[in-house]
């Protein structure tokens, strides 16, 4: 008698059968047949073995550095702190040094300037001088006309030289910036309303600024200028 459980098939064990009928294999099995050991995949809840107090700890923006102690940042802010009073000092010291050194030395090249000026007067002085001492009597008088005129000449020259001019207004338009109006008159024209008709005393400007305005007569029809 022939045993037929020999050629009998099982489609729960056949690999081909079950591989044609869409199901999965056993985990289980498969591990078991290609040897693999699950058992070092473990993933074991047990605790590191690591010691707690070997563990850096966590500062966030500093990852995986240790924390600086209080003490010590205290420490450092203090040091940085006293280094910049330190240079703060030391520049506002060296500024004062600085702006006394620019007006020391602004000082002296005023007087410099100063000092040429004179220098140049001195040739004008020693003319006055020598027209005060000449002999009155025996000096006619249109020498010491031609005399004076020409120091005034010399006089004007170097002042001119130097920046000064003088203010002059006599037939111009009254300007009250430059002019200072002493009284009025009546205009013998009506054109010349508002003009300088005398000067009582001449006005002076150097290097362009008004140092000194001319004192006028002004023609006005209201008497005012």
């Amino acid at each position: 008698m022939t045993d037929h459980r020999r050629f009998s098939r099982d489609p729960r064990i056949d690999p081909e059968q079950g591989s044609r009928s869409g199901r999965r294999a056993d985990p289980a099995a498969a591990a078991d047949a290609d040897g693999v050991d699950l058992a070092s995949t473990d993933m074991s809840a047990e605790p590191s073995s690591r010691e707690e107090n070997t563990q850096s700890d966590f500062v966030p923006g500093r990852t995986g550095l240790p924390a600086e102690p209080q003490s010590e940042a205290v420490r450092r802010l203090e040091s940085q702190l006293d280094e910049a009073r330190e240079r703060h000092l030391r520049l506002a010291a060296e500024f004062d040094n600085y702006r006394k050194r620019n007006a020391k030395e602004r000082a002296e090249l005023s007087d410099r300037a100063q000092a040429n000026f004179v220098a140049k007067l001195l040739d004008v002085l020693d003319d006055l001088d020598r027209l005060v001492g000449s002999d009155s009597e025996s000096t006619p008088l249109a020498s010491l006309r031609e005399g004076l005129s020409a120091v005034d000449r010399k006089l004007w020259k170097q002042l001119q030289d130097a920046g000064v001019e003088r203010i002059d207004p006599l037939g111009e338009p009254f300007d009250p910036s430059l002019h200072e109006a002493v009284s009025t008159v009546p205009p013998p024209d009506p054109s010349l309303d508002h003009r300088v008709s005398a000067t009582f005393q001449s006005g002076y400007r150097f290097k362009g600024n008004l140092i000194r305005p001319a004192r006028v007569q002004v023609y006005s029809e209201q008497g005012q200028a």
